[in-house]
């Protein structure tokens, strides 16, 4: 089933909680890659609409940073919302980028590519055991050898589900389905026993759910799609046959997260993603809905279900690398980490900090099942999305997946195509 970035991304942090990045020193080709000297010198550390939400956070962890290495000075600089993509780009290739940036793993890719983003993997591997492995490999590049961020944030969502309706068509509802085998065959018998009336699933498969289900999404050296192999097509096959009688809701070709959520919300559809937010919801606007809600797992065939991560990024080409990466490492570790999962709704990097009370004991509100479900998943998630995956290239899987369904092209032409319009693209990235 999928679970959009852009869904669990906007429910947990809003638009408050985007890359976080620094400006500053880095106008030459110089740079050293070895972080093992004293830490020391001024560093910038550029965020991203924050100042507003976390002001006395971030002046709390430069103030207490600088404290413990005297010496070093961190010039803390706001920039608004709109465009830090283009700012990144514009100060890569103008020699300005940042000391220490926050990045998801797309747009440190072609920072890696272009040699601008320290391998960490050389210069911090010391570090590598404090994080949680998923979320170490979450900035790596295909075709690379390396590690190109620190893991910040973490996001993941767990799936809801209608006890009811599951109950109602003859399935356990304290046994929900956990792979793709089991939703396909719950799925067809709920359309079976309400005469295509009720819905499982209310979106068509994304990157993610490719990736969930086990299909090789790149080959090795990232210079090439692979999802249209024979388990792909398996599995737009078996979305094709819920299309065809109901399974998969009729208007899912052109669903949107919130279109979803209010298709779960009147209990056409049995299973959808989403956060606290939702439960809160719920239990105002659909209180049978809430009295009979379940929590369960994202869907997957492998064991790991996908996992959104942020990084810190420390540019190649600083002239202060120990303070950079000293920097990136403080801001990352599990103290600051589970300090700042406590101002909002996102997961720590960390290994071990999801053992933490705080993220394994219920309290009784709507806002902790849902972060100790959905933390509870995380200690083995990866992000499957492959870093170059461009909002085009998902554009393109989707209309293809849509014509698959409407019976335009079988499922092995709609990949095919698709993977076509998508190495076009990654060409164009090169």
């Amino acid at each position: 089933m999928p679970l959009s970035r852009r869904a669990l991304a906007a429910a947990a942090v809003a638009a408050l909680v985007l890359p976080l990045g620094a400006c500053g020193s880095s106008d030459d080709v110089g740079g050293s890659t070895d972080a093992s000297g004293k830490v020391e010198g001024d560093i910038t550390f550029q965020t991203w609409n924050l100042r507003a939400n976390f002001k006395p956070y971030f002046e709390g962890v430069i103030a207490e940073f600088e404290k413990q290495y005297p010496g070093t000075r961190v010039k803390w600089i706001d920039q608004p919302a709109e465009g830090y993509a283009d700012k990144i780009s514009a100060d890569a290739a103008g020699g300005t980028l940042p000391d220490v940036v926050n990045v998801s793993p797309d747009l440190v890719a072609p920072l890696a590519q272009a040699g601008l983003a320290l391998d960490l993997d050389k210069a911090a591997a010391k570090y590598r055991k404090e994080y949680l492995e998923g979320a170490w490999a979450g900035h790596r590049i295909p075709g690379m050898t390396g590690t190109y961020a620190f893991p910040w944030y973490l996001n993941t969502g767990p799936l809801f589900y209608n006890k009811s309706l599951f109950e109602e068509a003859g399935l356990d509802p304290d046994q929900p389905p956990r792979t793709y085998d089991e939703l396909f065959a719950d799925a067809l018998r709920m359309a079976k026993e309400s005469d295509g009336e009720v819905a499982t699933l209310a979106n068509v498969p994304t990157i993610e759910d490719f990736g969930r289900y086990g299909v090789p999404l790149m080959n090795k050296e990232g210079t090439a799609f692979t999802f249209n192999d024979p388990k792909g097509v398996e599995l737009l096959t078996q979305y094709k046959e819920l299309y065809d009688v109901k399974a998969l809701d009729p208007q899912a070709l052109t669903a949107t997260p919130e279109s979803s959520g209010k298709k779960f919300l009147t209990e056409a559809v049995a299973m959808n993603p989403g956060s606290a937010l939702d439960l809160g919801n719920f239990k105002k606007q659909a209180p049978n809905l809430y009295r009979n809600i379940g929590i369960t797992d994202q869907i997957t065939s492998t064991g790991h279900v996908n996992m959104y991560v942020m990084g810190v990024m420390v540019n190649a080409r600083t002239k202060r690398t120990p303070a950079a990466v000293a920097f990136a490492h403080y801001v990352t570790d599990a103290e600051r980490q589970m300090s700042f999962a406590k101002q909002v709704a996102i997961f720590p990097s960390t290994a071990g900090s999801l053992d933490d009370p705080y993220f394994t004991e219920q309290d009784g509100t709507d806002e902790t099942r849902v972060r100790v479900a959905a933390a509870k998943s995380l200690k083995n998630a990866v992000n499957y999305t492959p870093v170059q995956f461009s909002e085009q290239m998902k554009t393109e899987l989707r209309n293809e997946v849509a014509k698959a369904l409407q019976g335009k092209e079988s499922p092995q032409e709609a990949l095919d195509n698709a993977v076509k319009a998508c190495g076009r693209l990654l060409a164009q990235q090169g």
